[in-house]
């Protein structure tokens, strides 16, 4: 198994489970689990044998159907997106010639009847590794009349434990040589039963999606990867770099069973001549899920996700990031004391830092609190410098939904607190002394912590400033909280001006995560709209 599995090891059972205790201990946990011998005690298990007389068997059984069959030509890789591969119908019996003529190429034909036979035209250009019978219905409570195999649903029995399922389906799938199907999911509970050969079975939970680039949910194909498993191209699809970490492989052999949850991805590798069936059935959740609730699930699930990627772009700065910081602080007030822009910005910045200490209420701040108001200020010098004076302030900070040339606030991956100053100081001060910091500014540097406010704080910066917000609405009084934010937002000529710049550039954080949710859960990429922030 592959390491560093973020869930435990699957639980393997060498015994028969009752109904209940599955339900309770399998199903329940959405977590899969081998059942050992499971179909080891079929008529199907010895007598499908591809290898002791079993495709003589099944062509005397159903060799007259006609099924339909996947034809690639990427195998032995048999990908569920339809335009990689076909669907052609021909007799069963076609098939199972097909296999014996894989048999005879290997070697292992000995006592098989290989006699020729006029195959379907359109499968005559193909080799018998690039077809695979998939997916064919023994059973389907859906459609009844298309249930062609149903001949041998006589050689299978339902496991004890499913007894009770209402079942949507039980299929066919067998190859003639060696297979692998595309990682997926399926919209199902399903039980892979292997009656003949050996199936490797690689599973991630739901979860892992983001490391599988999951096809967009639109399209025919959006229960499948958009990446190989081996040698996926990093440069492509960065994040599959993690994908084997969140996995787990477990061997089947003929008569063993695996429980796939809904929604785990899985892909799976079959041996030469494998037959194998499944059992599908619905869920619990979505048996219980009515459809007017779906609209509410979907808009409480996305925020979820929305809040949970957000956590993830807004993580603790590194010390090694912080370092970097620090030290283009101080690059910037060496700059600021040797010169730079004699504009009125500039010189007041100077001043509010040469009568800092001069000031008395000042003192009363600890070194942290005041180390970051130093700093907060030479950001704002740092700034001005940057901007043609001619123009005046302006903002320059790119929101978080705009493409073009990434600078110092533009929040567009998952490392963007480690780029952004602002909101690295931010993060880094307990929100007791940040409120301290803010306060001075607002009594002592009014118009620097409005050049900050508006010219400066980026939508990461502004959803951590809001964070430390909701902090010293928790830690102060109703009346404390009071006169903080009345002090705060009178250094503004335009408070309303001031907290709806805050509030934008919030929601515009939170729209990024939005389409990184999209992108990782959903394999859609979307524009972002035109905002004024």
């Amino acid at each position: 198994m592959p390491t560093g599995c973020e869930f435990p090891m699957i639980k393997t059972f060498e015994n028969a489970l009752t109904a209940a205790d599955f339900e309770s201990t399998v199903e329940l946990t959405n977590f899969p689990a081998v059942f050992r011998g499971c179909a080891s005690v079929w008529d199907a298990y010895s007598k499908w044998n591809p290898f002791n007389s079993g495709l003589d068997y099944l062509e005397e059984r159903a060799g007259s159907v006609e099924v339909e069959a996947m034809l690639s030509r990427t195998a032995p890789v048999f990908n569920g997106d339809i335009r990689s591969h076909e669907r052609v119908s021909l007799p069963f019996s076609d098939f199972i010639r097909f296999c014996k003529q894989h048999m005879r190429g290997k070697g292992n034909g000995s006592g098989v009847d290989a006699k020729s036979a006029d195959l379907n035209p359109m499968c005559e250009d193909y080799r018998p590794g690039q077809i695979y019978l998939a997916q064919f219905p023994i059973l389907n409570d859906e459609k009844e009349e298309k249930v062609l195999l149903k001949i041998l649903r006589q050689d299978i029995q339902t496991p004890t434990f499913l007894d009770a399922k209402s079942l949507s389906s039980i299929n066919f799938w067998m190859n003639s040589a060696e297979a692998r199907s595309s990682t997926h999911y399926d919209p199902h509970h399903n039980l892979l039963c292997v009656v003949s050969g050996r199936k490797k079975v690689v599973l991630w939970p739901p979860s892992a999606s983001p490391s599988l680039y999951p096809m967009p949910i639109y399209g025919e194909a959006s229960n499948h990867s958009s990446v190989g498993l081996e040698n996926p191209n990093l440069s492509d699809y960065p994040r599959a770099e993690h994908s084997l970490k969140q996995s787990q492989e477990i061997t089947l052999n003929a008569g063993d069973a695996v429980f796939i949850p809904e929604g785990w991805f899985h892909q799976v590798d079959s041996d030469e001549l494998t037959v194998a069936v499944n059992f599908w059935w619905q869920s619990n959740i979505m048996s219980n899920m009515p459809e007017h609730m779906d609209s509410y699930y979907l808009r409480r699930i996305t925020r979820r996700l929305i809040d949970r990627e957000m956590s993830l772009l807004v993580s603790k700065p590194s010390s090694t990031d912080l370092r970097h910081l620090s030290e283009h602080i101080d690059q910037s007030r060496i700059e600021m004391a040797e010169g730079g822009n004699d504009n009125i910005g500039n010189e007041s910045i100077k001043k509010g830092l040469s009568t800092l200490h001069e000031k008395a209420s000042l003192h009363d701040l600890d070194p942290s609190a005041s180390q970051a108001l130093h700093d907060l200020i030479s950001l704002v010098h740092d700034h001005v410098n940057a901007v043609d004076t001619s123009k005046g302030l302006q903002h320059t900070s790119p929101s978080c939904s705009e493409g073009g040339e990434k600078s110092k606030f533009l929040v567009n991956a998952m490392s963007c607190l480690e780029d952004d100053h602002v909101a690295h100081l931010l993060w880094n001060l307990e929100a007791s002394r940040l409120r301290d910091v803010l306060l001075a500014m607002a009594r002592y540097f009014p118009r620097t912590l409005e050049a900050l406010i508006l010219h400066m704080l980026s939508p990461i910066a502004a959803e951590v400033l809001t964070q430390k917000f909701d902090e010293i609405d928790q830690q102060t009084g109703e009346e404390d909280r009071t006169q903080f934010f009345r002090e705060f937002y009178s250094a503004f000529d335009d408070e309303a001006a001031a907290m709806d710049i805050i509030l934008s550039r919030k929601e515009a954080f939170a729209f990024q995560a939005f389409k990184n949710v999209l992108d990782k859960f959903l394999g859609v990429n979307i524009a972002s709209p035109t905002t004024n922030i």
